[in-house]
């Protein structure tokens, strides 16, 4: 059974992902999660706390099934891979990447949620540097800062402009390139 905690995380995820930050407010929280009223403000005490929370929330899920993504045995697995991360992160998991985008926004002006967000990028950044390198990247940590930005850019697109555009051709210029 999901704890009441997890409940008010998930409904503020999905409060922001589909009304915007404007919407994360303690009560309305309660109300998506079926809690009763003050349960999300005996959780996170602030704004700050929430959003703190959220944003490692979101982490924490995106990270939770990152594994095998980078550890392909070749370039068409990591294409593979990348290109079904992409459509996951903005189809099946389309809410949860859009209030990402919000707090990426908000992070421009808090440091501190700044911090927990550039953590989860470090991480993704790292396993993907590791896979380009063992592929023969010559220069996988460049490269695995190329494909990153190639990827934000790419979830930037499908979840703000609602372009459903194929992303396999880009995601395997970038990774073929890194990899020459």
């Amino acid at each position: 059974m999901t704890s009441s905690r997890d409940r008010a995380l998930g409904a503020a995820i999905e409060l922001v992902g589909t009304q915007g930050l404007k919407a994360l407010t303690h009560r309305r929280i309660d109300e998506r999660a079926q809690l009763p009223p003050g349960s999300t403000s005996n959780y996170f005490r602030t704004r700050g706390a929430l959003i703190s929370a959220v944003a490692e929330a979101i982490l924490e899920r995106e990270l939770a099934g990152m594994g095998a993504t980078f550890a392909p045995r070749s370039a068409e697995d990591l294409i593979e891979a990348l290109v079904a991360l992409l459509v996951r992160t903005t189809e099946d998991q389309r809410v949860q990447t859009t209030a990402r985008l919000t707090l990426f926004m908000e992070a421009s002006h808090d440091p501190a949620l700044r911090q927990t967000l550039g953590e989860g990028r470090a991480v993704l950044e790292a396993a993907l540097k590791e896979a380009l390198g063992t592929l023969g990247a010559s220069d996988a940590g460049a490269s695995a800062r190329a494909i990153m930005a190639c990827a934000e850019g790419l979830i930037l697109h499908r979840v703000a402009r609602h372009d459903d555009a194929d992303v396999r051709p880009v995601v395997e210029l970038v990774v073929r390139a890194a990899l020459r």
